[in-house]
């Protein structure tokens, strides 16, 4: 019999408290839709009431298909009753399945912090757990400190969540705020908590002071809980949380069939991409050795190593790469990479037999291109082009025959510094030579605009295409100002869909252009 463990994703409100992490409400909507197709079981949006984004972001539903939307936020504050306070009921907006509150649970807190009697404590929690009961249907209590607060008062940690529980909590987080507790204590408290309430009532939430918050959630799933929160790549506060990208494939692949979630084999082969297409909305290069989806977790490099890996991947292999949607990498080997892109085609709906020729020839493109700095985590729309292009199945909607930009600097009539950008390009359209002069806020925006107005009057459907986000990163930074540079583009349209591009310059207008280009293949493809 398998135990059915439930995933929450805290990536869009804890894993937002990583220092210099800044999500913007479009980079909010990418991930929660990207975790939706991945099929966690609740997603945590935000704290509504606490920051303007989150408050847009819950203003309206993000169209979740498979979890769960959630707010977070505290219980009632004291002194207040739960119907009147701002705080509580600001999380319980009409677009939310499910709210988590926060609330103390070791007693140096609730002395120190809260300067309140622990009689009251508990009363918090039970208010306000029965008042959100009323505007939701499913709450969750975030036991905070628990294991700190059980180790100090086990009677009184016990009390705050049982009263939780007792008030019509689904599930009772135990949570290990600052991180400090080890494997070896989580096992002991969760299984002494699991004798007062059934472990499929209770969730665990690790942070990775000590580096054990992976190691400390599955002990706990162990032990009894039968949910586990955590973050994309172990994003959050200090240290960070517990890393999902690792605990789901150890949940499903490390223990026999025990364990089951809501992934089957389709979703756990998208951990790989999910991971990356995060570190690409936050503009920071994904980290090479992260297990299971990190580009060297799979990376053998001569000698004996490639010697027993060419004869068995077992030899130096946990699992298999792919079914993590990771690639083995063997330097001597000219077909690393093939099941990977051909995975990939089939995602994007192109057929192809494994045998065809011009397979070699794609994978041999994106190894080159990969070398030069190309990335096609998130920039999906640009992949699709490539290999469409390669398979000789791209048509030729337009060519660019030239194009110029100019920056003009200079002080107006009222003596402010003003900056004017303005962009000419020569364009043939169906054999149709045409130029446009555009000008925008910047170089990029500049183009963009002349663009559109030499191929609306061919593709109205362009008309409602905009571009949502915009990210450079400097691939060399060695090199100064001569370095390369990487630019990825986010756009979308009235439909809603949303598409990645990238591109590749020393020169930055350049790579922008690239981007850019592809973008509007990629829509005109999409209505063609």
């Amino acid at each position: 019999m398998t135990d059915r463990i439930f995933l929450y994703d805290t990536t869009l409100r804890d894993g937002a408290q990583t220092q210099g992490v800044d999500f913007s409400v479009d980079d909010k909507l990418t991930i929660a839709h990207a975790l939706d197709a991945l099929k966690v079981d609740y997603i945590e949006g935000g704290w509504p009431g606490a920051n303007p984004v989150d408050d847009d972001f819950f203003a309206k539903s993000p169209g979740l298909k498979n979890a769960k939307f959630t707010s977070f936020g505290m219980t009632r504050r004291p002194g207040h009753s739960a119907a009147n306070d701002p705080g509580l009921n600001a999380l319980l907006t009409n677009t939310i399945d499910a709210v988590c509150m926060v609330g103390k649970t070791w007693k140096f807190h609730v002395d120190v912090a809260l300067n309140i009697i622990p009689e009251e404590n508990i009363e918090m929690i039970s208010q306000s757990i029965t008042h959100a009961l009323t505007r939701t249907n499913e709450v969750l209590f975030d036991a905070e400190h628990f294991f700190d607060g059980y180790k100090d008062n086990p009677n009184f940690a016990m009390s705050c969540i049982e009263s939780a529980i007792n008030s019509g909590s689904r599930w009772v987080v135990l949570c290990d705020t600052n991180g400090g507790t080890l494997p070896h204590e989580i096992s002991r408290i969760v299984s002494e908590v699991c004798c007062h309430i059934p472990g499929n009532k209770l969730g665990i939430h690790a942070h990775d002071d000590t580096g054990n918050s992976v190691a400390n959630s599955l002990a706990a799933v162990a032990s009894g809980v039968r949910q586990v929160q955590g973050t994309i790549n172990g994003l959050g506060e200090r240290c960070g949380n517990a890393n999902l990208i690792s605990i789901i494939p150890s949940l499903l692949l490390k223990y026999d069939g025990q364990y089951e979630t809501g992934l089957d084999e389709l979703e756990l082969t998208q951990l790989t991409r999910i991971s990356r297409l995060l570190d690409e909305l936050l503009n920071r290069a994904p980290d090479r050795h992260a297990a299971y989806v990190g580009e060297a977790a799979f990376a053998h490099k001569g000698g004996l190593h490639v010697s027993a890996v060419q004869k068995n991947p077992k030899t130096y292999e946990h699992i298999e790469p792919n079914i993590v949607g990771n690639n083995r990498h063997i330097v001597v080997s000219d077909q690393a990479g093939k099941s990977n892109v051909l995975l990939r085609l089939a995602e994007s709906g192109i057929k192809i037999k494994n045998d065809d020729k011009r397979i070699n020839r794609l994978v041999k493109d994106i190894k080159a291109r990969e070398y030069k700095g190309y990335s096609y985590d998130g920039a999906e729309a640009s992949f699709i082009i490539l290999a469409r292009r390669a398979l000789g199945d791209l048509p030729k909607f337009f060519d660019i025959i030239s194009f110029r930009t100019e920056v003009e600097r200079r002080l107006n009539a009222r003596g402010d510094l003003t900056t004017i950008s303005q962009a000419v390009i020569k364009i043939d359209i169906s054999g149709k030579l045409t130029m446009q002069v555009a000008e925008g806020n910047g170089p990029v925006n500049a183009l963009d605009a002349a663009l559109r107005k030499a191929l609306i009057p061919q593709f109205p459907d362009l008309e409602g295409m905009r571009l949502v986000d915009f990210k450079v990163r400097i691939l060399t930074p060695q090199q100064a100002t001569a370095a390369v540079t990487r630019v990825m583009i986010e756009s979308t349209d009235d439909t809603g869909e949303r598409w990645g591009t990238v591109g590749i310059s020393p020169n930055i207008i350049d790579a922008a252009y690239a981007a850019l280009e592809d973008a509007i293949i990629y829509k005109l493809l999409r209505v063609s």
